[in-house]
């Protein structure tokens, strides 16, 4: 059972700053602004503690599935992650027919329901064919506002998230549906102009899935879907800074135009993450994975990625020179703020859930705590 705790002589990230020598009392399940008398005191000198990582954007890991695994899978993938730092996911599924995206919505939600996922995000089946990535394209359909309220439906309350191109017939009123129901409406693999892509923020949309991913290059005399996402105030733009998906100045680029409050750092996460190399099923597509890097057997397209964020967490500050601060508000605050959970979790101040993470010097994951009980004891 949970016990009262006081981490202490670390580096505390706080929503005000950074604490040198601070402390965070873990009383129970949550964080308290006082420690009773008997609390156990861990000495955590010379590493940070950060809040724990919010992933709005994940379809696996461990070698398990969020699309098509059982709930045993699905909950060795959130354990995954959990083992590196993730204590918040939002269970992301691929293009599928839409009777069996209507069943996996029914599954998921039982486990959003429970507490193991924060919710579901439908990526599919509602986006491009010219922009399908690692999506079926004999499965794709136009974002028929009744199919997405199949969606929606059939999730109970845990839909997070739906990825759509807007410029497909449909698509901006599926946008106004999604925003009229409290879901994300998300732009991505996309082949809109600049134009359709404001019309789709103007309508209703909030993130830009997986910014530059599956959409087209940014153009100085059509500039696309990129420059109108980046330049509004109202998205939030997704990033998988992994080294592969996003050259270092294109992720600079996006950070430093967005501003740390409007960026969202996501796996995309596939069943390779935390696993290994090999071949594995993506939705009904082989992918291969070689050196970490995920692909499709045929045509060789991306699918998806093997990073955790305790990786991304690393490289942002270690090689992409982000701030400790600027990064956490990326990977924990912002998406919780996305996922209107901010008032539980996302930071570290008393009330909020016991979810964080423990880091050293270098930045290398060393213990990871949810609700008050280590998932990884910090020594």
């Amino acid at each position: 059972m949970a016990t009262s705790k006081v981490l202490a002589g670390a580096q505390v990230v706080l929503p005000t700053g950074t604490l040198t020598d601070g402390r965070v009392i873990v009383d129970g399940s949550r964080i308290a602004g006082s420690a009773p008398r008997d609390a156990e005191t861990v000495d955590l000198s010379g590493h940070w503690v950060v809040p724990g990582f919010v992933d709005i954007h994940n379809h696996g890991g461990g070698g398990a599935s969020f699309t098509s695994g059982t709930v045993d899978d699905v909950l060795k993938g959130v354990q995954t992650h959990r083992l590196h730092g993730t204590t918040t996911v939002v269970a992301s599924t691929v293009t599928g027919e839409m009777d069996f995206l209507v069943q996996r919505a029914g599954l998921l939600s039982e486990l959003a329901e429970q507490g193991d996922i924060a919710g579901i995000h439908f990526e599919g089946p509602f986006i491009s064919p010219c922009r399908k990535g690692a999506h079926s394209e004999a499965l794709l359909r136009d974002p028929d506002p009744a199919d997405v309220r199949k969606l929606v439906d059939a999730a109970h309350g845990h839909a997070k998230m739906v990825t759509l191109a807007a410029e497909l017939p449909g698509g901006i009123d599926s946008v106004r549906l999604l925003a009229e129901h409290g879901v994300i409406a998300a732009i991505g693999h996309t082949d809109a102009t600049y134009e359709q892509t404001v019309q789709a923020i103007d309508a209703g949309a909030t993130v830009a899935t997986h910014l530059y991913n599956a959409m087209p290059a940014l153009g100085h005399r059509a500039p696309g879907p990129i420059a109108a996402l980046l330049e509004d105030e109202r998205i939030t733009v997704e990033l998988i800074n992994d080294g592969t998906h996003l050259h270092p100045a294109a992720f600079e680029l996006a950070f430093h135009r967005a501003g740390a409050a409007r960026v969202a750092l996501i796996t995309d996460a596939m069943d390779a993450a935390g696993f290994g190399d090999g071949r594995y099923m993506l939705g009904p597509l082989e992918v291969e994975v070689r050196d970490s890097v995920a692909r499709l057997v045929e045509g060789g397209s991306i699918a998806g990625s093997t990073l955790t964020l305790d990786r991304a967490f690393k490289r942002s500050v270690t090689v992409d020179g982000l701030s400790v601060e600027d990064t956490v508000r990326a990977i924990s605050a912002n998406p919780a703020k996305l996922l209107g959970m901010y008032d539980r979790i996302g930071s570290l101040e008393p009330g909020k859930d016991a979810d964080l993470v423990v880091l050293d010097a270098g930045f290398e994951l060393k213990g990871v705590m949810r609700k008050g009980e280590w998932v990884v004891e910090p020594f």
